[in-house]
């Protein structure tokens, strides 16, 4: 079976049909793996034998007939979620021999309908960055231009996908780490509403900003993830007590009336031009298919870069407090306590942690938490009432997901700050705790790259969302000629 960019319905029909069976399917992408994976390092752990174990018991269930939506289909899994008795990095020194004993909750719920695994993707290491080069172990290449970064920090689960190493994958979004590196890598990321899809087993950077999503081939393959991983968790005191609906309820439907907004901001100077035509392009062939454009101005968003970097590295800070070398993870030297920490952390952490756990440290030391932290605080009530402002008037809002296609690898090495700008369009989703998919609109003319466009909807509203993007990808020919 060809399963080159092959979808989660797909799959589901041939191996209901008999086909393909599980095993069979597992082995197609494990082949892809082993010839491929070499070139594009998107995984970190891969998990034949379990896989195997996997798919045996998936087509017992395919046999009595009991299948459900990702019965046997074969998944990849972000390395910063936990998996029981299968490791689990962060692609990071600090927890390079780490595993997990008990399961994240997402990952119960998968178990629960039957999938296969197929290892553990790389990333940027504790989810910070935004290339997938400060990994410790997989430094992931873009599939279109293996010279060209990935995006990040869910780079390895994007070119998974992408390069047809997986047919879906989870990934962690924090500031845009689903919806950038889909648009690097030319598939289509969803970020859910904050305390859709449960936290518990996904190790944190940001807790008041992380969220698990999927990476799909297509926003209808999103909406099939979605189903499978949303709900309330007891688990997880963030997770929010509301109805999962049937988030490919609304797949299909016309979009007439839909009125989606271009905030100008979003389009302004430090936007690519090839970008900006592209996701404008896409905006008037949505008008065309009866959605009404509405003009719109988001001025927060010159703050929030650094209100974004100031809660994220607060955060982290705290979070990563626990890796001292003492309870688990890397274990240093020194002759005292303070000799042992010091060294643990100073050799099991990356330069891009230290930084953010330093900047993190200063943000809310004395004498600079009001200066600093508390500010970023307040930009974010600014910024949530902003976006409040504007979907009174709108549906959705429609903006490019980065700055610019895919950068080469290194380009960026020497200024993290270059780096942090880039995440301008993605960051404010997840201050704001909004459902956000990004999806492709289009490539560049040169080399082929690709360029997405982010679809951004009210809170638990993640139904329009695919509505619109699904809209845009029925009439949309992706250029898979490269890959």
């Amino acid at each position: 079976m060809d399963i080159k960019k092959a979808k989660i319905r797909d799959l589901r029909k041939a191996l209901d049909n008999k086909e393909i069976s599980a095993p069979e399917l597992c082995g197609e992408y494990f082949k892809k793996i082993d010839e491929k994976d070499g070139e594009v390092l998107s995984y970190i752990t891969v998990t034949k034998d379990k896989a195997l174990k996997d798919a045996e018991n998936a087509q017992k269930l395919i046999d009595a007939g009991k299948a459900t939506a990702l019965t046997g289909i074969p998944l990849a899994i972000k390395d910063n979620i936990c998996i029981d008795g299968v490791k689990t990095t962060c692609a990071s020194k600090m927890l390079e021999n780490f595993i997990p004993p008990y399961n994240a909750t997402v990952i119960e719920k998968l178990n629960a309908e039957g999938y296969v695994l197929l290892g553990k993707t790389s990333m940027d290491e504790f989810a910070m960055g935004g290339s997938t080069q400060t990994s410790a172990f997989a430094k992931t290449r873009n599939p279109y231009d293996l010279e060209r970064v990935p995006g990040g920090s869910s780079g390895g689960s994007a070119a998974a996908v992408a390069a047809s190493l997986a047919p879906a994958a989870l990934g962690s979004d924090t500031g845009g780490s689903i919806r950038q590196p889909s648009s690097f890598c030319g598939v289509t990321g969803i970020k859910p509403t904050y305390g859709r899809v449960s936290r518990y087993g996904l190790v944190a950077f940001a807790s008041s900003l992380d969220q698990i999503g999927p990476i799909c081939n297509d926003a209808r393959d999103c909406a099939v993830m979605l189903n499978a991983i949303c709900g309330h968790d007891r688990h997880d005191a963030t997770s929010a007590r509301v109805d999962t609906p049937d988030f490919t309820e609304k797949l299909g439907q016309p979009i007439n009336g839909l009125k989606i907004a271009l905030p100008k901001e979003f389009y302004a100077e430090g936007i690519d031009d090839t970008v900006k035509k592209c996701v404008l392009d896409a905006a008037h062939e949505l008008e065309k298919q009866g959605a009404t454009l509405v003009d719109c101005s988001m001025p927060s968003l010159k703050y929030a870069i650094p209100a974004y970097y100031l809660i994220a590295c607060a955060e982290a800070a705290s979070n990563l407090s626990r890796f001292d070398g003492i309870k688990y993870g890397y274990r240093g030297e020194g002759r005292t306590f303070e000799e042992l920490i010091r060294d643990s952390r100073s050799k099991g952490f990356g330069e891009e942690v230290k930084r953010r756990i330093l900047l993190g440290n200063y943000a809310l030391s004395s004498g600079y938490y009001d200066a600093y932290y508390k500010k970023a605080l307040a930009l974010k009530q600014e910024i949530i009432r902003q976006y409040d402002k504007i979907f009174e008037q709108a549906d959705v809002i429609l903006t490019p997901t980065a700055p610019t296609p895919a950068y080469k690898i290194g380009e960026q090495d020497n200024d993290p700050v270059k780096m942090y700008q880039a995440d301008i369009c993605t960051v404010t989703v997840n201050i704001a705790k909004l459902p956000g998919i990004s999806t492709t609109c289009g490539y560049t003319a040169d080399k082929g790259l690709p360029i997405g466009m982010s679809i951004i909807g009210k809170r638990f509203d993640e139904q329009t969302i695919l509505q619109v993007a699904d809209a845009w990808e029925n009439g949309f020919v992706p250029l898979d000629a490269k890959l």
